[in-house]
């Protein structure tokens, strides 16, 4: 029968065994969170091999993805369905057992971890979550939402800064349901950290109000003494802090950065299998360790019983049963197209002149009732994005609600919304000026790399923006949204088309969405019903020259009301004008090419015009074409004088027009 040691050697054995078959990867931190991770997963985590998506399940998180081994070792070990051949296969090209823990590639990785830091806020969305849902939906004799998130993490996790924003946050939020193991081995990349990492971790943890606790990682007993103590704490979230060796088992490497990012090499991998006491060839488990291992017999009971709870609530609690059922899934509400086609068409009746960030919180306000999955937010601008609706519960300190102002912390929303996206059963958004995307740029890609739907509320989108000056006026941002694969970028022009990208954004299943939103008001503009559709496709014909067009202009956002202007001016010059709106570059470059080309004619000379960088719209244009934009930085002024200073005239674009023609 297998001891715990040879269950914790296991993991240094196929950690070190596949980084060097590879010949790339990170050994030391797998080795040194050995101890750790069986006591984790061989005693705590409430998980199910057999269906890794079962509802109640812990979540773990691997916040120090470089350590990717790890857990691959664990999803192995315990029985998923993550074959040897898989392991063998670490690090090359479709393997699932990619560089850093990719989300989808293999059965049960939580999340994409390896920008550090993220990892670690993405626990504290996975841990908010449960904590919302559970507040919505367990009822007195039935806790149908009571799972905890686990994280590991290292000193790379601890020194990112979006760390310390969603780690305060979760002190202020008392998540006691999160458990977060620090990895202190004293070790990154360049060596011994004392020269660039001398923090009180413990005291800064207390500080944000963290429950605190510090033992041996090598220690099992110690462990586990320790995550009982964090258990029985239940308004705080709890961090381990684990003293550990890097590589440990490695007689010539452990504690030091030679086995933190490469393969200990042929000669160091055959000593630490006499060091350990491993006699076993590579890639070889020998049957009492997985015997040892195995938790396909106790997750199948963990859901069963669960499953038995579930069916109680069901027949006390049917609706809500059903509503927890469909959230868990991200199915849309009953009668979803109905419902949403009458809001898009009362908004186009009324035909407002308003701010499209004014015409998105009325999208809210109306979607708000059909959706009770809307977890909103905004990081300390709730007032400027208008990203609230008058119903909504503000969550306050550690009482839950269905809105949260995150504070000034841009980066950690967006991950902390990765987290609560991934945990299923919430549709976070939240807002920020859209400058301020830079802050969350990696949490942005993060969310289309894993295919989350989050929505983005990024408002104050130009040099429209005013007095508050270059700093705060984007110019290149958008175009480097569109950018990212996966992500969905609308610029609406009106209350329609804003309303239009809501529904679109809701709908959208296969990655997040960013609704880039005017401050100034844009002119209210009644469509035909027949638009509706057309707005969905990203781009369409708004106004159609009399016969075969001279010249098309592209435009979208505050700039639409521009190009309608330029084009009756140039119409009443005799001149033939198509003006298309385009709220979507990403939309309309999906659809097919027939539509493509009744939209933006082939032939036809083209003016592209947006309060941006000019670069971006070269490929809608080309070389004989021209583009209204910015290139240049603002300036602080009001934004009407702003864009009659940079040339975003009906003047100026009828002159730029006339030298295309």
């Amino acid at each position: 029968m297998a001891t715990r040691n040879d269950l914790a050697n296991a993991i240094r054995a196929l950690s070190m065994d596949a980084v060097q078959k590879a010949n790339s990867g990170h050994p030391g931190a797998p080795m040194g969170m050995a101890e750790i991770a069986e006591v984790l997963w061989n005693h705590n985590l409430s998980h199910n091999p057999n269906n890794p998506k079962w509802a109640n399940r812990d979540r773990f998180v691997l916040s120090n993805g470089h350590g990717s081994m790890l857990i691959y070792s664990l999803l192995h070990l315990t029985g998923y369905n993550l074959p040897m051949d898989q392991i063998k296969t670490f690090r090359q090209l479709h393997s699932q057992c990619a560089g850093h823990p990719e989300y989808g590639y293999a059965e049960g990785i939580e999340t994409t971890t390896g920008p550090l830091g993220q990892g670690i806020a993405n626990g504290v969305g996975f841990a908010m979550a449960e904590k919302l849902l559970a507040s919505q939906f367990n009822k007195p004799g039935h806790d149908i939402v009571d799972h905890y998130t686990y994280v590991f993490l290292g000193d790379g996790c601890m020194m990112e800064g979006v760390s310390h924003e969603a780690c305060a946050l979760a002190g202020t939020w008392g998540l006691g349901k999160l458990v977060a193991f620090w990895d202190d081995n004293g070790i990154s990349i360049d060596g011994h950290i004392e020269g660039w990492y001398t923090d009180d971790t413990a005291g800064r943890f207390k500080a944000y109000g963290w429950h605190v606790q510090s033992v041996d990682g090598h220690d099992a007993a110690a462990i586990q003494k320790a995550i009982d103590e964090a258990k029985k704490v239940t308004d705080k979230p709890s961090l381990i802090c684990c003293k550990t060796i890097i590589g440990k088992g490695s007689p010539n490497k452990s504690g030091s950065h030679d086995c933190h990012g490469s393969a200990l090499g042929e000669a160091e991998v055959a000593a630490t299998r006499a060091e350990i006491g491993w006699p076993h060839e590579p890639f070889v488990i020998p049957q009492d360790v997985y015997d040892g291992w195995n938790q396909k017999d106790k997750g199948a009971k963990r859901e069963s019983d669960w499953n038995a709870k579930f069916d109680a609530y069901a027949k006390a609690y049917p609706a809500e049963a059903a509503e927890f059922k469909r959230r868990m899934a991200g199915e849309l509400p009953a009668n979803w197209k109905a419902l949403t086609d009458a809001i898009i068409a009362e908004t186009n009746e009324k035909a407002e002149k308003l701010a499209t960030r004014q015409a998105s919180q009325k999208a809210i306000t109306a979607l708000a009732p059909i959706l009770p999955e809307f977890l909103g937010g905004s990081a300390d601008l709730t007032g400027s994005n208008l990203t609230a609706a008058k119903e909504f519960k503000h969550v306050s300190g550690k009482e839950p609600g269905n809105y949260i102002s995150y504070g000034v912390r841009e980066f950690g929303m967006a991950a902390i919304m990765n987290g609560m996206a991934l945990h299923g059963g919430l549709l976070p958004y939240g807002g920020t000026f859209h400058m301020f995307s830079d802050y969350m740029k990696n949490g942005m890609r993060m969310s289309a790399l894993m295919h989350q739907r989050v929505v983005y509320v990024l408002t104050h989108d130009s040099i429209g923006q005013g007095e508050d000056g270059p700093t705060h006026q984007p110019v290149e941002n958008t175009s480097g949204l569109r950018m990212i694969p996966r992500m969905d970028v609308w610029r609406p022009a009106d209350s329609t088309e804003t309303t239009v990208a809501w529904v679109a954004a809701v709908e959208r299943s296969e990655g997040p969405t960013s609704l880039v939103l005017s401050r100034q008001a844009v002119p209210g503009i009644k469509h035909d019903a027949k638009d509706f559709e057309l707005i969905r496709k990203g781009g369409y014909v708004f106004s159609d020259a009399a016969g075969k067009a001279d010249l098309i202009f592209i435009a979208n956002g505050s700039e639409l009301d521009l190009a309608i202007q330029a084009a009756a001016e140039l119409t009443a010059a005799g001149k033939k004008v198509r003006v298309v709106s385009m709220p979507s570059t990403n939309v309309f470059d999906r659809q097919d090419q027939a539509y493509k080309d009744s939209v933006l004619t082939p032939g036809v000379k083209r003016v592209a015009i947006e309060a941006a960088h000019p670069d971006f719209w070269r490929k809608y244009v080309g070389l004989e074409g021209a583009v209204v934009g910015i290139d240049t930085f603002g300036e602080s002024a009001p934004g009407g004088a702003l864009f009659k200073h940079f040339g975003f005239t009906v003047e100026n674009v009828v002159a730029v027009a006339k030298t295309v023609l």
